[in-house]
């Protein structure tokens, strides 16, 4: 099979999938050697660089893919908005980051992280062939055991573990994304008071003279000490 034929043959299955393909599949697929099969997706993947694609040929999850580059987002975000698949809850994600960070892992170890239930969390991420049972763990109960999966890869567009960002890269991550937020809320606001500043005065009571009238509220009498009779009525 001729350099050019092949490598059309894989464009047009990597373009057919939604998922990643593995180079194993892809020769089983064409009947090439494995090494052949190589050559011809770094080709496609060349040549999709240098004509300036919008599309390229992508490695993650151990396998080829045909995605969009990154500075198209914008693009597709206009076509996609309102149309796009629901985003994983804050509890989801989180199940989901001790789970890649600390597999294979127990419901129980989870939720003592977490410190609440995190049953539904689970059960979403296994509907979405984030997650996957690993096994049983030999502690009492032999409670299952989750790990992440090859479609967990996909979805962040990673090609192995070892590209997720350390525990404390990630913290860092995090809060500059929260810093982000906070200053996308604010955007537009004219003035703010800054953080440890005055107090905005309270309002006068009614009836009360304001502040620099000149005059003083009377003083409310005290009242009498025990036992002591004011001055006698007058008869």
């Amino acid at each position: 099979m001729a350099g050019s034929e092949l490598r059309a043959i894989v464009e047009a299955l990597l373009f057919a999938s939604d998922s990643p393909l593995s180079l194993s599949l892809l020769a089983e697929a064409t009947g090439a050697d494995p090494l052949e099969v190589a050559q011809a997706a770094d080709e496609l993947r060349d040549e999709y660089d240098a004509a300036g694609h919008g599309v390229q040929v992508s490695q993650m999850a151990g396998g080829y893919l045909i995605t969009t580059r990154e500075p198209m987002a914008p693009w597709i975000r206009k076509l996609l908005q309102g149309k796009r698949k629901a985003r994983l809850s804050r509890a989801a994600l989180e199940t989901l980051a001790i789970i890649v960070y600390k597999q294979p892992v127990t419901r129980p170890e989870i939720e003592s992280i977490r410190g609440v239930d995190s049953g539904s969390a689970l059960t979403t991420l296994l509907e979405r062939d984030l997650i996957t049972i690993r096994g049983r763990s030999d502690v009492v109960g032999r409670p299952l055991l989750y790990g992440s999966t090859a479609e967990f890869l996909s979805y962040f567009g990673l090609r192995e573990l070892s590209e997720l960002p350390r525990p404390e890269e990630l913290k860092a991550i995090l809060q500059a994304r929260e810093a982000e937020a906070e200053a996308d809320l604010f955007a537009g606001v004219p003035e703010r008071l800054p953080a440890g500043g005055p107090a905005l005065p309270e309002p006068a009571a009614a009836g009360a003279p304001a502040a620099g009238d000149g005059a003083a509220a009377p003083a409310e009498p005290e009242p009498a000490p025990a036992g002591d009779e004011g001055p006698a009525a007058a008869s």
